[in-house]
């Protein structure tokens, strides 16, 4: 869906549960309230899906305004420091974007929800202390500047940007990041999420559209387009529905070796999907069955019954 400004992740799931009538709701990868875009949704047998979501790339179109910086690294914090940007030239921008590019060390911000001790960093933050969080590994795949734009007489610079990253980035952090390289600071002050993984804002709808008729991404295509294919004789189908192991097969689209990590989506002769397989040696067993065979219960395996969403 298009996640709306200012709602959290949870306050759609919840709406979304009044939707559906279930309460099987759940989400793969929190946005912000400022920010908007694609947030996936699952529907009762699909939430089971969410978790290889959740580790795909995403894509962003973002303002990061320089000259000043936020308590939030966003435009919902208080502005803690700011120094005049106005000298800054678009060479010496673009080769601080530049130098943020690829493999990167990213201290998260420390009003993410990263739990410290158990208890999530901003909650921390709230409660006065100051939060100080380990850099990890992300990659920004692409940085790439669109406009920068300066009004007269103003001190700040808002550049416009899409970030294609890797799970885990944070691209308040990123504009943080750009402004202590350049000397001024920087905030966020415009998040929009365009892709996850291979859903894009072309596939979502909004809350209000949702609302007047639940328009959903049936399962089998969601999970063609996010893993691997198998195709399934109907023998296989037969045994791997009753949580049967069978002989290991090349699904298409392996090729990719981070693709090729994640199970394969396998599908009946009909197309429809019967579950996610994991080759183990010759063979191929499944991690996660959707279409439990009748007249035997499913070995090793969960499944659960209602609308695919």
């Amino acid at each position: 869906m298009d996640k709306p400004q200012g709602w959290t992740s949870h306050d759609v799931v919840g709406r979304m549960r009044r939707i559906a009538g279930t309460r099987k709701v759940g989400h793969a990868g929190t946005l912000d309230p400022m920010a908007t875009g694609v947030l996936v949704v699952g529907i009762n047998k699909a939430t089971r899906l969410l978790t290889y979501i959740v580790g795909t790339s995403k894509t962003y179109t973002a303002t990061i305004r320089l000259g000043e910086s936020t308590v939030t690294d966003d435009a919902e914090g208080d502005i803690v420091s700011s120094a005049s940007a106005a000298d800054l030239t678009d060479d010496a921008i673009r080769t601080g974007v530049t130098a943020l590019t690829g493999e990167i060390q990213q201290v998260p911000s420390s009003v993410s929800a990263i739990k410290v001790n158990g208890e999530r960093a901003y909650a921390r933050v709230r409660s006065g202390e100051d939060v100080k969080l380990a850099a990890r590994p992300v990659t920004i795949h692409r940085f790439e500047v669109h406009g920068i734009k300066r009004e007269q007489g103003s001190e700040v610079v808002d550049v416009d940007v899409t970030v294609e990253c890797s799970s885990g980035t944070y691209i308040r952090a990123l504009a943080r990041d750009l402004g202590d390289s350049l000397g001024v600071g920087g905030h966020l002050t415009a998040l929009r999420r365009t892709h996850v993984g291979p859903y894009s804002l072309d596939q979502a709808r909004t809350l209000e559209q949702l609302a007047e008729e639940l328009q959903v991404l049936e399962m089998s295509k969601a999970a063609r387009a996010l893993m691997p294919n198998r195709e399934l004789s109907a023998e296989e189908t037969t045994e791997i529905s009753f949580g049967r192991r069978i002989a290991a097969g090349a699904p298409a689209g392996s090729a990719d070796a981070a693709t090729a990590e994640r199970p394969a989506a396998a599908f009946a002769p009909d197309g429809s999907l019967v579950a996610l397989l994991a080759d183990t040696g010759s063979f191929a067993k499944p991690v996660l069955v959707f279409a439990p065979g009748t007249g035997g219960p499913a070995t090793g395996v969960s499944n659960t019954g209602g609308q695919a969403g």
